[in-house]
């Protein structure tokens, strides 16, 4: 992918295939070839918890940035404060139609760098202070380094306090009011299903020497087996599919939190039915470092990413198991200009602004919007409990399931 690449890419354009590289020298490599010759293969999906996870040595928990200019990947915040902003007032219509209750909690799962946060807090004193009195702003990052980070960004831009950090779900008490995750599902560490000799099998990593190669065992999980029937019934012999366990998990997780409102999850995926089709026959895991994908999984465990594609109905059905009701599923573009086009994207520009960085601001919208690009690729799905009906503006432009 091109310098400043967001990650996700049009599904025609994935072609994946497992292949055993020599890896870079890190101490995660060091410490995954240990485990394994001591222990022996591990499951792909516990590989890439550990890639990203693992306490001292995972990308997610070094505490370094990895999105922006400096990091592997940009995501939607990076690119301009209106999404954050349109988010907002999406979030304010929410709360109008739950009555306006005194305490609206908006709690944000995978909070990043901040920006976000910073973005929609500064949104709604602004132009909503109703609403923003309202609000109990809930952040969820974990780990103490990535939370001290994200107050270091509020204190900066006047907004210390604003914000509770909490480093998982667990810690949340039940609300009212909307939980919300961007570009979080994509980064749960999947199993991999193929079918070979007629047989579903499950992938492992295991050890040659001193690199990280891939064998074929027995599924470990029988949920993982369900999945892939479930939602890949037509499985072919050679054919590869992720199974997100931790996603449906997640959802029933977040279903317990919700008294009543909404939850929305933005993330790059399809329903299963345009996500496992020919065309991407080995999947949709891919591995970004320094805003390049790669779709070499072995290369620089603990310093890559490593994400696959969201199967949305798995977190659809989930979710209705779980007393959720489906608001709506569109895609980012639908829900982005449904909400900014009844202001004409007054949220884009900033006060004072001359129309070169207006016209900056417009292509950055673009890059959001593009059908082409992010715009069509990543979904926007919404999920209510104890709201009869709601109509969403940034659903009025129709709902893309079926």
């Amino acid at each position: 992918m091109p310098q400043g690449g967001h990650k996700g890419r049009p599904y025609n354009a994935i072609c994946y295939t497992y292949l055993s590289h020599p890896v870079d020298q890190t101490p995660l490599k060091t410490f995954l070839l240990d485990a394994i010759k001591q222990s022996g293969p591990v499951t792909f999906e516990r590989y890439m918890a550990w890639c990203l996870y693992h306490p001292e040595y995972g990308y997610y928990t070094q505490g370094q940035d990895r999105t922006g200019v400096e990091g592997d990947y940009f995501t939607s915040p990076d690119l301009h404060p209106i999404f954050a902003r349109l988010i907002a007032r999406q979030a304010a219509e929410m709360w109008d139609m739950l009555g306006r209750p005194s305490s609206f909690s908006w709690v944000e799962m995978g909070a990043g760098r901040g920006l976000f946060a910073q973005d929609f807090l500064s949104w709604a004193k602004s132009v909503r202070q109703d609403f923003a009195l309202a609000l109990d702003y809930v952040a969820i990052e974990p780990g103490p380094r990535q939370c001290a980070r994200v107050r270091e960004r509020l204190a900066q831009n006047g907004l210390a306090g604003a914000v509770h950090m909490i480093e998982n779900l667990e810690q949340l008490a039940p609300i009212t009011g909307c939980l919300f995750s961007n570009e979080l599902v994509d980064a749960f560490p999947v199993a991999v299903v193929t079918r070979a000799g007629g047989h579903l099998k499950e992938v492992y990593v295991a050890a040659q020497g001193d690199e990280l190669c891939e064998e074929l065992g027995p599924i470990r999980d029988p949920a993982t087996a369900a999945a892939a029937a479930r939602y890949s019934p037509l499985l072919e012999e050679g054919c590869r599919v992720e199974v997100n366990l931790m996603a449906t998990q997640w959802m029933r997780t977040v279903a317990e939190k919700l008294i009543r409102g909404f939850v929305i999850t933005v993330d790059y995926g399809d329903l299963a039915k345009y996500l496992y089709t020919e065309d991407r026959s080995q999947g949709t895991l891919l591995s970004y470092h320094c805003h390049l994908e790669s779709e070499d999984l072995f290369s620089a465990p603990g310093e890559s990413d490593l994400t696959a594609h969201v199967n949305f109905n798995a977190l659809i059905d989930t979710g209705r198991d779980a007393g959720l009701e489906l608001t709506g599923f569109t895609s980012q573009e639908r829900f982005l200009l449904a909400l900014g086009e009844g202001n004409e994207f007054a949220d884009l520009y900033e006060p004072g602004a001359n129309e070169v960085e207006n016209l900056k601001a417009r292509l950055k919208l673009k890059r959001l919007i593009h059908p082409g690009g992010m715009g069509n690729i990543f979904k926007v799905l919404i999920q209510h409990r104890g709201v009869a009906s709601p109509k969403l503006t940034g659903l009025k432009h129709g709902n893309i399931a079926g």
